[in-house]
């Protein structure tokens, strides 16, 4: 489940709970993963350790690191007393140009950027998306009340994001959660990917805002639609649409709202 339990006290009178009493909660884990590439250090994640494999493959297609999962030979994962150490093994000609670049500090969870050392790549311009997906309005809000059953770690924490693969009509096929939701989409397209499915016959959900970091990973596999709890930002939009990218947003107001 990749959560601890901690007990607290001194709530209030009349929130439910007696003055002082002790409750427990289930809090999520969020601990440092290394990734190396042929034993050499390229970046630190903060993550929720779980679908370490998942997310090391999602992460180097995400980040165009390489081009296909079978560019990765093999993937060892070993604990630490720090965090876990994630190294894989690639033939150095499947490596993309510049993909190594180097980073000069941890990724934070809640960040897509962190440790990259140049403006230069900061925003990278996103691949085009070549396939196209028929997805209604109906499809994306049926996924979005599909997903809280699909997010065993959220219900015991109340604390992670997830990010799910869904059939065009809406039914998921597979979810990821995470502390960080970089992390999630990370995992999810690792999923996909060491899955053998083709991640453009389907659309992503997120319980996050869509930032653009978010989009160049979508981009980058492929995948024809994003849809998140929130409105996009005008960057995320932007490279959407210079990406071909449909990208989907929960109003409670107006529904699904669908960005093409």
């Amino acid at each position: 489940m990749c959560s601890i339990a901690v007990t607290g006290t001194g709530f209030p009178a009349g929130v439910g709970v007696e003055e002082g009493a002790d409750v427990e909660w289930q809090v999520p884990e969020e601990t440092a993963v290394a990734f190396e590439y042929n034993g050499r250090s390229h970046a630190v994640m903060m993550a929720t350790p779980a679908d370490l494999e998942d997310f090391a493959l999602g992460f180097s297609l995400a980040e165009e690191i390489v081009g296909a999962a079978a560019d990765i030979e093999k993937t060892a994962v070993r604990e630490t007393p720090l965090g876990f150490v994630v190294n894989m093994t690639v033939d150095p000609l499947r490596l993309l140009r510049g993909s190594l670049r180097s980073r000069s500090m941890e990724g934070r969870s809640g960040c897509g950027l962190c440790g990259v050392d140049s403006l230069v790549h900061a925003v990278r311009e996103p691949r085009k998306i070549t396939a196209t997906l028929e997805v209604e309005p109906a499809a994306v809000a049926a996924a979005f009340r599909a997903l809280p059953d699909h997010q065993p770690m959220n219900r015991a924490n109340r604390s992670v994001h997830a990010a799910a693969w869904c059939a065009p009509d809406g039914a998921i096929r597979m979810a990821r959660e995470d502390v960080g939701r970089h992390n999630a989409l990370d995992k999810l397209i690792g999923a996909i990917a060491r899955s053998g499915a083709d991640p453009a016959t389907g659309f992503v959900v997120m319980t996050s805002r869509c930032s653009f970091e978010l989009v160049q990973k979508t981009a980058a596999v492929g995948i024809p639609l994003l849809a998140t709890i929130s409105a996009p930002t005008a960057l995320a939009l932007e490279l959407a649409r210079t990406a071909g990218l449909t990208l989907g947003a929960l109003s409670r107001r107006d529904g699904i709202i669908l960005f093409r």
